[in-house]
């Protein structure tokens, strides 16, 4: 065996100077660093991939579950027509890729044979939306005559054959190591080197905001009620969470659609020496405050929960301020509605940042803690 010490360089070599003995030393760390990927090749129809997504999809114990920090239904409407119709012309279809992750807590057993969705949530929610009748094709070049139709207008027999159609799926498997995993959805879902919407505003939006903003994510209040994992951690999610707050606060009536960028447009415009940092600081830790004195969770869904929903840190988060912003001496005597109903369908059920939803969760928060029907 080669001793790898002695082949080590400090500079690059040329094909010249790689000797036998570096080939020996190159092969025996590739053998040393290759790790078992354990995972299943699976075929599944439409119909039940739709159902897996769908079964319990407002409660948030669907089988097929898209995770919170995934990026939202960004595909128009066109673009989600053009895979439809690829479907009907029975084209190949690049694999949904899935991982079978263990519950790390006690309190995530529940989580137990659930599939979360690393690469695939676009063609998922458009199939679903499809499927029920909520997009209508549009902008198709191939089958024109399907232009205008939603899924109730195909004929049954269509519609059949349509629900037989199948999707491959990789499943990696809860016997695939964590780092594994990990290294595999990043070198999956990003590329390795793609940054994420965060680290990009991060990088070109350098100013007094974006500098509160990663102060106040490091306020340790803000870490204890909002528990957030290393990996997102080092993601910048936390100051994803603060700028989302801020946004959301002083703007969330004109939101449309696409949170990042109304993120961004709320960033540009706000990101400039006029910033009254001193009362947005105050407003945050208000509200800090508040949620630690009223919510026992804080924001998460359960006591040791190692992970908080983006959806239900903004409405809480943001329904709070709101409601100190009427009266700063507010008193409640209860937040069980965080498990009503409303609440649990304006955060965990789909479309869930379509702007109604925005809205409506937002203002509920806001209403239930001033005492509004």
């Amino acid at each position: 065996m080669v001793n790898n010490s002695t082949t080590e360089v400090s500079k690059p070599l040329t094909s010249e100077e790689i000797t036998d003995e570096w080939r020996e030393a190159a092969e025996i760390q590739i053998r040393e660093k290759q790790k078992v990927v354990d995972y299943d090749t699976k075929e599944y129809p439409v119909e039940v991939l739709v159902s897996k997504y769908q079964e319990g999809l407002e409660n948030d114990i669907n089988e097929l579950y898209i995770p919170d920090y995934q990026r939202d239904l960004v595909w128009e409407d066109v673009r989600q027509s053009k895979f439809i119709e690829s479907l009907f012309l029975g084209l190949p279809i690049p694999y949904i890729f899935v991982a079978d992750l263990a519950p790390k807590q006690e309190e995530d057993q529940e989580d137990l044979g659930r599939l979360e969705i690393i690469d695939g949530t676009q063609r998922i929610r458009t199939i679903h939306r499809f499927l029920n009748n909520k997009l209508t094709l549009c902008g198709l070049q191939k089958l024109t005559r399907l232009n205008n139709f939603k899924f109730s207008d195909l004929p049954l027999a269509r519609q059949r054959r349509f629900k037989r159609a199948t999707i491959r799926m990789i499943v990696l498997t809860e016997k695939a190591d964590e780092e594994t995993r990990r290294d595999m959805f990043e070198r999956i879902n990003t590329g390795s080197v793609q940054l994420n919407d965060m680290e990009k505003r991060r990088g070109i939006s350098d100013g007094p905001l974006m500098k509160l903003i990663e102060k106040l994510a490091k306020t340790p209040k803000f870490i204890e009620l909002c528990p957030i994992s290393e990996t997102l951690v080092r993601k910048r999610e936390p100051e994803e969470f603060v700028l989302r707050f801020f946004a959301y606060l002083n703007n969330y009536k004109n939101f449309q659609r696409q949170v990042n960028l109304f993120l961004n447009e709320y960033l540009e415009q706000n990101n400039n020496s006029n910033l009254d940092q001193q009362e947005m600081r105050m407003e945050f830790n208000r509200m800090l405050d508040f949620v630690e004195k009223y919510f026992p969770n804080g924001f998460s869904k359960a006591k040791g929960h190692v992970k908080t929903p983006r959806i239900r840190f903004e409405a809480i988060s943001v329904g709070v301020a709101l409601a100190l912003r009427e009266n700063p001496n507010l008193d409640v005597k209860t937040v069980d509605w965080l498990e009503s109903p409303e609440f649990k369908e304006y955060t965990t059920s789909d479309a869930s940042n379509s702007r109604p939803k925005v809205i409506k969760r937002i203002e509920y928060v806001r209403d239930q803690l001033l005492g509004r029907d």
